[in-house]
């Protein structure tokens, strides 16, 4: 995202690009329905997150547009100082497992898929953990 057009505090950066995530998706990029760069910075530790968006059955009049199903990426901004080194991480070990965590959703059954899930990377002192979420 261009600077020009970033609207976050200069202390603050993304440290992932659309790039970086269309280039670990490829055309799995076609199930994403939103891929967000949030500007809160309250999320920390968390500097990446996905989320799976589940059809919502047509109960009493709710249910969730057709387009609105798929996946949403969360990029969350992180100290700009530490961009490059959270940029080299996410690139090295979350990019992959991202895309693993999406592969894995597609093919899962239709019980997991019916129900919204989301799964989240942290980043404290230089170290990666990741999980699914309630």
């Amino acid at each position: 995202m261009s600077a020009r057009n970033r609207r976050l505090p200069r202390h603050l950066a993304w440290p992932l690009t659309t790039t970086d995530i269309n280039a670990c998706l490829g055309p799995f990029m076609s199930r994403v329905t939103a891929l967000r760069f949030l500007m809160g910075h309250d999320s920390r530790p968390i500097v990446l997150g996905a989320e799976w968006i589940a059809p919502i059955p047509h109960n009493y009049g709710r249910s969730m547009h057709p387009d609105m199903v798929g996946f949403r990426i969360d990029v969350h901004p992180v100290d700009a100082a530490e961009r490059a080194a959270t940029r080299a991480v996410l690139r090295a070990h979350a990019l992959p497992q991202l895309h693993e965590w999406i592969t894995q959703a597609i093919a899962a059954d239709e019980t997991w898929q019916s129900t919204p899930h989301q799964h989240h990377w942290r980043l404290n002192d230089g170290r990666l953990t990741h999980r699914d979420e309630a």
